[in-house]
């Protein structure tokens, strides 16, 4: 099984080293390679993606300047399955408010860019997200969703009334950074996602 993390700028390295803590706690290091997205052979045999936190106007340049765009958005909406905190959630947006374009477009919400202001620069709360209860929430200059496009849109977790955890299909989405935390819970939900996913698409070609 082969899990990409984009690294072309951002807080990748914080993903990777909580996903092989996560892997080594599961006993499945040898079963999982982990790699990082940079060129288009990187995509060659992934089965996951990871889009980290940064600067999300650089990322999509960066995507387009090296081929990657078309393919990625292929895989997501082929259902491949993808986490993206912060920036990443900026990418897959399908409308970001105050802004004519977008970038991805494979999530049907509408977000808002460096929502909680320059000023704020982060904080850290805890709330639920998902079935994971009293998780350390940290924000840096985040985004929230303002709006879901699609009724198929689940909330995972809402702060001070704003939506900033959702999930579509196979797309999970976050205004926070799990991976600036101790907490690896995210990390290991996401990761049965994608057991699920290859169990599935293994049991299809089976049956065909």
């Amino acid at each position: 099984m082969k899990i990409g993390v984009l690294a072309l700028q951002g807080a990748f390295i914080e993903h990777i080293k909580m996903l092989e803590n996560v892997l080594t706690k599961k006993e499945m290091s040898e079963l999982v390679d982990l790699v990082e997205i940079r060129q288009l052979k990187d995509l060659e045999g992934l089965d996951a993606l990871v889009l980290p936190g940064g600067e999300s106007t650089v990322q999509g340049k960066l995507l387009h300047d090296l081929n990657l765009f078309n393919p990625i958005k292929e895989l997501i909406e082929s259902g491949m399955p993808v986490l993206a905190t912060c920036a990443g959630l900026i990418l897959l947006a399908k409308e970001i408010e105050n802004e004519k374009g977008f970038h991805l477009g494979t999530f049907p919400i509408k977000v808002v860019r460096n929502a909680y202001g320059r000023q704020l620069g982060s904080f850290v709360t805890k709330e639920n997200v998902g079935t994971i209860e009293n998780y350390p929430l940290t924000f840096i200059r985040a985004p929230y969703i303002k709006e879901r496009l699609s009724k198929d849109v689940e909330v995972l977790s809402v702060v001070d009334d704003k939506i900033v955890g959702v999930k579509y299909k196979n797309q999970i989405g976050l205004a926070f950074h799990p991976e600036m935390t101790k907490d690896n819970r995210i990390h290991e939900e996401f990761l049965k996602l994608v057991l699920e996913n290859c169990k599935n698409k293994t049991s299809n070609k089976l049956a065909s």
